[in-house]
């Protein structure tokens, strides 16, 4: 394990190569133990301690959102809100001196936490390492573990902002111990308002401008730059589950290796600082999934850059809203790597070392297919099954090389028409930051399943009776009408959203680079369109 621990630490690329958070640490700890137990936590064998003064200690001082305040106290709703007693029944186990710390054990209502203090951001040595060697971690109030203050290696400087970063001197890192499986199951905390800023209309009624307190939003949140590493064999298991967002970071994060799977009611990955943040995957599993909670959600969500240099992504956004795959509101990069991200909207590519194909079908897909990509000589060299209902799909592998495809959903074979971009709102001119865009030319698929009962409509579309838009937001209308004389984009259907079968292929020609189809739709099914067009 010390080697892991070494290994994950020297982790650095050419500094000219690099923007940020270049500097090299050393591993000169073998690491504190931390056995999690409701019945008692010991530290390297010995009853944690309670005096804030200790390195590691515990207390019951949960960072969450209560109840039973008004409009002046945060913007979260009802549902936010938890009552003293369940926030009381939380252990917190504090960590505040660098160093390893190896974690194992079951703590079934608490929260790690890490803050080395207010100073710890600018100090180059106020690194911590955590390494979960089997852990089992729920906390129903607020994130399961949280890195509050250690150092921050990256710049929130926009106008020197790229999406190379280099963040091996982080003050935050994880390390999944090979051969082993870790559970964390967190929750969130809404925005809080800093009492000491809050100015209120000339009326009482409104809060007109306040700075917030507290506010994290992912079951496993840092508030600085964060690596994500498996162990020497990369064998070991992360399982995120998250009432809103999964894995989350205030600045940078990258993902090393590791088996990572994430289930989340909102976005599954977010890195929040606009046109800065960049999420880099150089390695390892990830597997996502947004189950929509929420109503909405992204695979991945970053505010700045996303780069993918390894690894294997697998990224489902929410079924019933207009999110993607993966989104990048400054820009989405694919060097390397296996990816596959469904979703509802297509956020631009703007380009890599490695091919992709987006592929935009004629109607929602039904999650739990299996599509399968086929060369010339009828060799598989890609099967994706999506867990999501989608519209979207984006691939990439280092096995797609310029040639032609056809494409299958199951043993049924499907046609589209390729196209230069996929046009429409929300596709080549990308979405907001955790938001989306409707499909192609702005319309729902013609065949969308209808909702179960009691749930929320998709995002667009009129605003139910008695709810009101996001902030900031006005509501769409229910279809969006094209501006008088404006063709429908290249590729999309028209305006009675079928396309005809003439204009589709069976197959499907890749060049190196980015490559787009649209329409996707079953091969027999435009043949009997095209035969009865010839009939009449």
């Amino acid at each position: 394990m010390r080697k892991a621990i070494a290994w994950l630490l020297a982790l650095t690329l050419p500094v000219g190569l690099l923007s940020g958070c270049a500097e090299t640490q050393e591993d000169t700890d073998t690491g504190t133990e931390i056995h999690l137990d409701d019945a008692g936590i010991t530290v390297d064998g010995e009853a944690i301690s309670t005096e804030e003064t200790a390195a590691v200690y515990t207390a019951h001082d949960i960072v969450y959102y209560e109840d039973g305040h008004d409009f002046t106290y945060g913007e979260g709703t009802e549902a936010d809100a938890h009552t003293r007693a369940e926030a009381d029944a939380h252990t917190v186990v504090h960590i505040t001196q660098p160093g390893t710390y190896m974690l194992d054990g079951t703590l079934s209502a608490g929260q790690i936490a890490v803050d080395l203090g207010e100073d710890a951001e600018e100090d180059p040595e106020a690194v911590v390492t955590l390494i979960l060697n089997g852990v089992d971690i729920t906390c129903t109030v607020a994130p399961a573990v949280i890195f509050y203050n250690v150092y921050e290696c990256g710049s929130t400087d926009e106008d020197t902002a790229t999406e190379t970063v280099d963040t091996t001197a982080a003050g935050a890192n994880v390390i999944i111990a090979d051969g082993t499986t870790n559970h964390v199951t967190g929750s969130y905390v809404a925005r809080i308002y800093d009492p000491d800023t809050v100015v209120l209309s000339e009326d009482g009624t409104e809060v007109v401008e306040e700075e917030k307190l507290h506010k994290y939003d992912g079951a496993f949140y840092s508030k600085m730059s964060m690596n994500v590493d498996g162990g020497e064999e990369g064998t070991g298991v992360l399982n995120i589950t998250a009432d809103n967002e999964g894995l989350d970071t205030e600045l940078h994060l990258t993902i090393h290796g590791g088996n990572i799977n994430i289930t989340s009611g909102n976005d599954g990955i977010n890195t929040n600082e606009d046109n800065v943040s960049v999420t880099t995957i150089n390695g390892g599993t990830l597997n996502i999934q947004v189950t929509g909670e929420t109503g909405e959600g992204d695979g991945i969500d970053s505010n700045g850059y996303l780069v993918i240099n390894g690894g294997t992504v697998t990224a489902a956004a929410c079924s019933t809203s207009g999110d993607a795959g993966i989104d990048a509101s400054t820009g989405i990069t694919i060097n390397g790597g296996t990816v596959m991200a469904s979703g509802n909207m297509y956020d631009p590519i703007d380009g890599g070392d490695q091919t992709y194909v987006v592929f935009s079908f004629a109607s929602r897909q039904t999650g739990g297919e299996t599509y399968t990509l086929q060369n010339a000589d009828g060799e598989t060299v890609g099967t994706w099954t999506p867990a999501n209902d989608f519209t979207y799909l984006v691939v990439s592998s280092p096995d797609l090389t310029a040639g032609d495809y056809t494409l299958w959903q199951g043993d049924t074979q499907l046609a589209g028409s390729a196209s230069e971009g996929m046009g429409g709102p929300g596709a080549m001119g990308g979405g907001q930051p955790g938001g989306g865009a409707p499909p192609a030319d702005g319309e729902a698929p013609a065949d969308a399943p209808e909702l179960p009962e009691g749930a929320e409509p998709p995002s667009g579309g009129e605003v139910p009776e008695g709810e009101e838009p996001l902030a900031g937001e006005e509501p769409p209308p229910d279809v969006p009408e094209r501006p008088e004389g404006e063709e429908p984009p290249a590729g999309g259907r028209p305006e009675d959203g079928t396309q005809s079968a003439a204009e589709l292929s069976e197959t499907f020609p890749l060049t190196e680079g980015g490559n787009f189809f649209t329409g996707i739709a079953p091969l027999e099914t435009t043949e009997d369109t095209a035969s009865d067009t010839a009939e009449t």
